[in-house]
């Protein structure tokens, strides 16, 4: 393994770059609320606060997989830290799970045929789809655990079209499927209607048919808000978000996301094993119609309109606080960093691709 502490080649210049560019969020948003961390403060009120739990976090970290070997670490990639959407990813991998399931065999199908009675039986939610919420074009209204929709309608994104409005007001809805919009609680949506369908907490489902095929530490936390408990056939079970907006999410060391990513560059595939169809990890990497940027809660770098520094194969779960797992597929390449800032991001993926490309 290279040793990143040696600057003498352009990985571990790479690696230093990484480092000179942490984000400026503060290292402890519980004893400084007032310092800048998270997404939640831009929210409008009574929204911008904290509805679960969250942890000091640690510096720029990262692993560099190539040809399924780790080659390089730096930081602290063994420490569990919030990494916010990225988390979106872990949701997409486990609708993939309940489709080869049988659970969820058309993604096309309207929820509320399968699953009545939890938000998508009124007006334009019936006809939300699975497809629709994994894309991000699902239109839903509604509260999800208290907090609405609204709060990211004209939400600003660092790699997606500036919005054509004032976030947090409230946006004329078009009929789902003919609208993109990164939508945090509509995410929410999602987690609970899989939690639902699969009748048990996602956590647990995660650690069963990924975490531990995939060979995750024992360091991984996914967790819920303080008020989002649900019971299903008797069972009092959380409803985790697909992120961090709100706190709580999964916290998850840079070598368990570069595992995971592993699992993605093989198509589903650890140790020759199907974790998770080929076919189900083609539909994650299908650009949206409206949002050819976009796939199944992941980032595809379509005409390498992301990063221009690396090939349009690429793509990404990505979250606040400058969280990425890179996948490129060319270069048998998954790097996973940590606290980076954004728009730091092309730098350092374009340095690490040019010191590993074929």
């Amino acid at each position: 393994m290279i040793d990143a502490n040696n600057l003498s080649n352009p990985l571990e210049q790479a690696v230093r770059f990484a480092n000179e560019h942490e984000i400026g969020w503060v290292r402890d948003p519980i004893t400084d609320p007032a310092g800048v961390w998270g997404v939640h403060q831009t929210d409008t009120q009574p929204y911008n606060r904290l509805f679960g739990p969250v942890h000091t976090r640690g510096g720029v970290s990262g692993v560099v997989i190539q040809n399924g070997q780790t080659i390089c670490e730096f930081g602290e990639p063994a420490r569990a830290d919030l990494t916010f959407s990225v988390a979106k990813a872990y949701l997409a991998l486990l609708a993939g799970v309940a489709h080869d399931q049988g659970l969820l065999p058309d993604v096309n199908r309207p929820i509320v045929s399968q699953l009545p009675g939890i938000g998508f039986d009124d007006g334009n939610n019936r006809l939300v789809t699975w497809a629709h919420l994994l894309q991000q074009t699902s239109e839903w209204s509604g509260q999800c655990f208290g907090i609405p929709d609204q709060v990211d309608h004209y939400r600003s994104l660092a790699f997606a079209p500036a919005p054509s409005g004032i976030k947090g007001d409230k946006r004329p809805l078009q009929a789902p499927g003919t609208f993109w919009e990164y939508n945090d609680v509509r995410i929410n949506q999602l987690s609970l209607a899989l939690l639902h369908l699969f009748g048990r907490a996602l956590p647990e489902v995660f650690a069963q048919y990924i975490a531990k095929p995939c060979g995750l530490s024992d360091t991984w936390r996914w967790v819920g808000y303080d008020h989002a408990w649900v019971t299903i056939d008797g069972q009092r079970l959380a409803s985790v978000p697909g992120g961090s907006h709100w706190g709580a999410g999964v916290s998850i060391s840079a070598q368990d996301q570069a595992r995971i990513g592993q699992l993605m560059l093989n198509q589903g595939q650890v140790n020759g094993q199907s974790i998770i169809s080929p076919q189900w990890m083609n539909q994650m990497q299908t650009p949206c119609p409206l949002a050819p940027f976009y796939g199944y809660l992941v980032w595809l770098n379509h005409e390498q309109r992301i990063f221009s520094s690396l090939p349009p194969e690429s793509y990404f779960g990505m979250g606040a606080g400058g969280h990425f797992t890179l996948v490129e597929p060319g270069s048998q390449l998954v790097v996973a960093v940590r606290w980076l800032k954004p728009d730091q991001a092309n730098a350092f993926f374009g340095q690490v691709y040019e010191a590993l490309k074929p």
